[in-house]
C-alpha cells in the first residue's frame, strides 16, 4: 500500500508561482511512475504532467508546457510540481498519482495509475 500526500496548494494571483509537493510513504518510490492531474467540479480528471521513474524523462500536456516543471527526489519520497506564470484556467484541485505497474506511453490516462493522492486546491485569482 502506497500514501501519497499533496502539499502547496493556494491561492496565487495571475503570473505568480506556487510549487506542490506529493510524498509518499513505503520503500519502493523510486520503482513507480508519477503523474500530476487535475479536476474541477463537472469536468473529468485530466492529465498534467508525469515523471519517469528515474526523472529523466517527463511529459506535460501542451497547455502547461514551458510553464510547469515536474521533478522528484527518489531519496525523499517526493514528487513536485512547480507551476509558474499561472493563469485562471489553471484553478482545480490537483492530485499526484502513482503507477506501480510500468505504463510507458499511456501516462495520460488516469485509470492506469494504482494510488492517488488526497488533492490540493490551487486557485489562481485575476
Amino acid at each position: 500500500q502506497v500514501q501519497l500526500v499533496e502539499s502547496g496548494g493556494g491561492l496565487v494571483q495571475v503570473g505568480g508561482s506556487l510549487r506542490l509537493s506529493c510524498a509518499a510513504s513505503g520503500r519502493a518510490f523510486s520503482s513507480y511512475a508519477m503523474g500530476w492531474f487535475r479536476q474541477t467540479p463537472g469536468k473529468e480528471r485530466e492529465f498534467v504532467g508525469a515523471i519517469s521513474k528515474s526523472g529523466s524523462t517527463t511529459d506535460y500536456t501542451h497547455s502547461v508546457k514551458g510553464r510547469f516543471t515536474i521533478s522528484r527526489d527518489n531519496a525523499k519520497n517526493t514528487v513536485y510540481l512547480q507551476m509558474n506564470s499561472l493563469k485562471p484556467e489553471d484553478t482545480a484541485t490537483y492530485y499526484c498519482a502513482a503507477a506501480v505497474v510500468p505504463i510507458g506511453n499511456y501516462h495520460y490516462i488516469p485509470r492506469l495509475y494504482d494510488y492517488w493522492g488526497q488533492g490540493t486546491q490551487v486557485t489562481v485569482s485575476s
